[in-house]
């Protein structure tokens, strides 16, 4: 996109390389601090990263980026692989993007949920950001296989479908979560739809001049057979057969019954 473009030119130096993961260390570092604290420390310190847009609009403007920080689960082992997981998604991704789109990605996930939360109080679940950008990954790099539970190999689109599937059914079970799960993968929505539909929209195009072009090389009265006495073809009649006599000409199984007679 040009306007993309002309940001980036302009922009460029600003961004932060290797933000996602920076994000996915830091959830780690959290992790390990709840992990250390009392359950009742833990959970105001918790509380102190969460996003509240009241005490944001009161100055603590720092939960508009700590609440990512927050995981999601409190399993160190499951904490160390998502962050290996995160770690390597955020260089394909900046290998497929730049440092600046990808800090353009987050950061459009940051405003929309931020957003959300501040004109009708939906809650800013950190899971769709690490989820929206799983899917980038995976639409960049479809066949990448990740090693399940260390010993099945699976290619990351079909973990991409499995996520957005279980996402849906969520959906569908709580109907009420549409809009908020809309607007946690609105970027995704924005960077990747319109591709979508311009790729549908050109393979449709492509299919219908083949289609197209190979009516016209092929006319409709074309015929492979014809009989020598009475010149049908298989287009004048599908029913009749054809035989090669042996002067080389051929004869419809209507004229070699009369013969025969």
């Amino acid at each position: 996109m040009r306007f993309i473009d002309t940001l980036e030119s302009k922009l460029g130096r600003f961004a932060i390389p290797g933000l996602v993961q920076v994000i996915a260390l830091f959830q780690l570092g959290v992790l390990v601090l709840v992990l250390m604290m009392s359950k009742e420390s833990a959970q105001t310190y918790l509380d102190l990263l969460s996003l509240d847009t009241d005490l944001v609009m009161k100055g603590q403007v720092w939960r508009l980026v700590t609440h990512v920080f927050i995981p999601r689960s409190f399993s160190i082992l499951w904490a160390v692989l998502g962050t290996l997981i995160m770690m390597w998604i955020g260089r394909g991704l900046e290998q497929a993007w730049t440092p600046f789109r990808v800090n353009l990605y987050i950061l459009t996930w940051m405003i929309a949920v931020t957003a959300g939360n501040l004109l009708f109080g939906w809650s800013a679940e950190a899971l769709f950001l690490y989820q929206t950008l799983f899917f980038a990954f995976a639409t960049f790099y479809p066949n990448e296989e990740i090693m399940v539970y260390f010993i099945l190999p699976v290619k990351i689109k079909w973990l991409a479908f499995i996520a957005a599937g279980m996402t849906l059914l969520g959906v569908v079970q709580q109907p009420i979560m549409l809009l908020p799960v809309l607007v946690g993968h609105l970027n995704y929505l924005v960077a990747f739809v319109p591709g979508f539909l311009k790729d549908g929209l050109q393979a449709a195009k492509v299919t219908d001049r083949r289609s197209r072009f190979q009516q016209a090389s092929v006319p409709a009265d074309a015929f492979f057979h014809q009989c020598s006495l009475c010149k049908k073809t298989e287009v004048d009649d599908p029913k009749l057969e054809f035989r090669v006599l042996d002067n080389g000409d051929e004869i419809c199984s209507v004229c070699r019954a009369k013969r025969q007679s």
